[in-house]
């Protein structure tokens, strides 16, 4: 799979020099929390109110990116959009939920430094140069941008950054009403464009920016949190994220992916290197999984792995074109499928962090089956029950459940789980 740099990167590379050193957390350790008086990354302007945080259960933003987009692509400026109107059509708004859910509207793109945590200084620099006196543009084979992709990038990142700290907010102020026994609410980046395909030093697959990369590192250097866990839901592969935290050991990332889609990495024997050997958990499924193997995969391998690691926070790359409906891949999800992902993470984040768990937009490319996925993934973490008609769906053919099994025990077996 490709994993070096592209032809406009070179140019950019020799016109500016090598690339600088992406910077790492610390070793992990259990350090303080840091509190909204300590944290310095956003204004309070920025922060919701103390009534919001005590009584949401899902805090949600929105960064459609509208500018971003290019005729024909299937990354366009529909899906937030379509996204919303799922939301709406079935009463899944601030309007029809007050209280419980709560969207964040204040919030600060990244700022430079805080995408260079897990980006080289020339690529961020290099794709500002390039938006701004060459867009529209191709920068890899299937990745655009236009002039204003730059900063639509910023932008989302800004959006997974101040989740993370609504969620860490919302735990805090809940602890000091009642120590010990509240949980921190659930949240969710609309965000675009996607991140989990971008390199250290290059976009790719559709990425410009890695989102839960930035999300990630933040958590660690603004929050305090020590240990990040980073799940991965989307049909393709992460392969950004997984190179960014390749050799460190305080980000668990796990992915459960096609085997065989693209970018072709995320192979099982890919575990991690040097410190950070056994922090990477590949799990390829077979062409044709669905519901059953989404489910067992989580059941088998995320979550004892999850429980092992014992994160202070978990992120979701949360992709929805391993659905049915989707064209751009071959795995068989239901749209239930995803309402029974999104509970056992939050389930799993309340047993482990305290609730702490943060949902950002990956990839979903049928418009229909990406509304449709959300909004069953918000009724998950708003308690409530799955949308979806549970009966059969013409023409989904029967999961390769042998091939599954054996997938499922590898994994297993490698990481002693």
């Amino acid at each position: 799979a490709p994993r070096g740099m592209t032809s406009s990167a070179l140019l950019l590379d020799a016109a500016l020099g090598r690339c600088a050193t992406v910077g790492r957390a610390p070793t992990p350790g259990r350090g303080p929390v840091r509190t909204r008086a300590s944290a310095t990354s956003s204004s309070s302007s920025d922060r919701l109110d103390d009534a919001s945080l005590l009584s949401a259960k899902l805090i949600y933003a929105s960064s459609p990116a509208m500018e971003h987009t290019r005729e024909g692509h299937p990354e366009s400026n529909l899906r937030v959009p379509a996204i919303l109107d799922a939301l709406a059509a079935a009463n899944l708004t601030p309007e029809a939920r007050a209280g419980e859910l709560v969207r964040l509207d204040a919030f600060a793109p990244a700022t430079r430094e805080q995408v260079m945590e897990v980006h080289t200084k020339n690529y961020v620099g290099g794709l500002n140069v390039l938006a701004k006196t060459r867009a529209p543009m191709d920068v890899t084979g299937d990745t655009y941008i236009t002039s204003a992709s730059y900063d639509a990038a910023l932008r989302g990142c800004g959006a997974a950054i101040a989740l993370v700290d609504a969620v860490c907010d919302a735990a805090e102020a809940r602890e000091s009403r009642q120590p010990g026994s509240s949980l921190a609410p659930a949240a969710f980046g609309l965000c675009r464009p996607p991140g989990h395909h971008a390199t250290p030093k290059s976009a790719m697959g559709f990425c410009l920016f890695g989102t839960v990369a930035a999300a990630a590192r933040h958590a660690q250097r603004a929050r305090g949190m020590a240990r990040v866990m980073i799940f991965d839901f989307d049909v393709h592969h992460g392969n950004g994220t997984n190179d960014i935290f390749r050799d460190d050991p305080s980000v668990l990332f796990v992915s459960t992916h096609e085997d065989g889609s693209f970018p072709g990495t995320g192979k099982m024997s890919d575990a991690g290197e040097g410190e950070g050997v056994g922090a990477t958990i590949n799990v390829p499924l077979p062409p044709g999984s669905g519901d059953a193997a989404a489910l067992a995969a989580f059941d088998d391998v995320v979550a004892p792995a999850a429980a092992r690691f014992s994160p202070d926070i978990v992120l979701v790359s949360a992709g929805y074109d391993a659905h049915w409906r989707d064209p751009l891949a071959g795995l068989s999800f239901r749209t239930g499928t995803y309402w029974r992902l999104s509970a056992r993470v939050k389930a799993l984040a309340d047993e482990l962090c305290g609730g702490r768990c943060v949902f950002l937009l990956e990839g979903g490319y049928d418009l229909t089956g990406l509304g449709e996925g959300v909004a069953d993934s918000f009724r998950a973490l708003l308690g409530d029950r799955s949308g979806e008609d549970p009966g059969a769906i013409a023409g989904l053919t029967d999961e390769p459940t042998e091939k599954v099994r054996r997938v499922l025990a590898e994994a297993k077996a490698m990481h002693q789980l």
